[in-house]
């Protein structure tokens, strides 16, 4: 039966050939739309654990979401650091969606400001260029259209880009831009002391009233959570990716068993059985489906580039791939089966 199986996929070369490329494709799409879902994990994760802190400490209202602009007095930073076990704590002031213009840029575009104490938790190190050294100055993501040297315009201020780092987006691949923390206050509080966060390696006994000491995967999940419309509908449209490669290689089967009626016949004539013949349609949906993965993988690597926003495809999601194909392959099998086990051997000799 194998020999007839690896026949019929030779004889009708081109047309599985099609359903290759055309699942392939589906396959691919499933694959980028499950990396943007993970994608909006990973990058929340690479931004807040770089800022090297085992504890955060943040304003009860802020719900542990690091995006949510709840601010409190910077006194409170000095407050984290007297207690016992705490052996560093910096304070940060993080304003998202703020809107930004760079020297020669042809438009605008959003960025997520971080205000960070020099030298302290939160201060990045830079991949191009030199860390903030002074006041107005940036350092920021290269996702950003902009390269050392370059001037930044934030709500009529100017600052000037020292240097540039990697992996340091928030909400969607939306940049962050990172100045000496003075400098944020005067831009965005008219020069008050108010902060969002304070970072610290220990953990704090006791916090101020109003405010609470976080894990960083709790501000990890809290802060992915306020986009989970957003991954659920990707995972929705990632199953009905799945459902689209199994109607292809369903409809190809199902053209495939009705030209091959007579053959059915024939070979169930010779003793072939239901579920042998039945067997033999499987494998050939198994084996399309197998290599539109192969495609898949290689189409996903293509494609990744294309998008606006971190797309992480993670290891295990590429190993389950192949098994997804077969179930794929033998789902779809089903839309052959009665046309296997009506098959009439009289008809042979008709």
């Amino acid at each position: 039966m194998l020999t007839v199986t690896f026949a019929d996929l030779w004889f009708r070369a081109r047309q599985f050939a099609i359903a290759v490329v055309g699942v392939g494709l589906v396959l691919a799409l499933a694959l980028e739309l499950s990396g943007l879902a993970d994608g909006f994990h990973v990058e929340v994760a690479n931004s807040v654990n770089g800022v090297g802190a085992t504890s955060w400490v943040l304003s009860s209202s802020a719900h542990g979401r690091v995006t949510a602009f709840a601010a409190f007095p910077e006194a409170a930073a000095s407050q984290v650091a007297s207690q016992p076990g705490v052996k560093r704590a910096s304070p940060l002031l993080f304003v998202p969606g703020q809107v930004v213009q760079v020297s020669g840029a042809k438009s605008s575009s959003t960025v997520n400001l971080v205000g960070v104490q020099q030298g302290g938790l939160g201060d990045p190190e830079v991949a191009t260029g030199h860390p903030l050294s002074g006041p107005d100055q940036a350092v920021v993501d290269s996702v950003l259209p902009a390269s050392v040297g370059s001037m930044l315009t934030i709500g009529g201020h100017h600052y000037t880009v020292v240097g540039t780092v990697h992996g340091r987006t928030l909400t969607g691949g939306i940049p962050l831009v990172y100045m000496p923390l003075a400098t944020v206050q005067g831009a965005i509080t008219g020069g008050q002391r108010l902060i969002t966060a304070v970072a610290t390696v220990g953990t704090p006994r006791h916090v101020p009233s109003g405010l609470v000491v976080l894990a960083p995967a709790t501000v990890i999940a809290s802060t992915v959570a306020q986009l989970q419309s957003g991954v659920k509908s990707i995972d929705n449209t990632r199953w009905l990716m799945w459902i689209v490669a199994a109607a292809i290689v369903a409809s190809m089967l199902y053209v495939a068993a009705l030209e091959r009626k007579r053959d059915f016949a024939v070979l169930k004539a010779v003793g072939a059985s239901s579920r042998a013949l039945f067997g033999s349609l499987v494998a050939e949906a198994v084996i399309v489906t197998l290599l539109a993965a192969v495609v898949a993988e290689l189409l996903s690597t293509l494609l990744t580039p294309m998008f606006g926003q971190p797309v992480d495809i993670s290891t295990e999601t590429r190993l389950v791939l192949p098994a997804i194909a077969v179930v794929v392959g033998v789902l779809a099998s089903i839309s052959a089966l009665r046309r296997v086990t009506g098959a009439d051997p009289a008809t042979a000799f008709s």
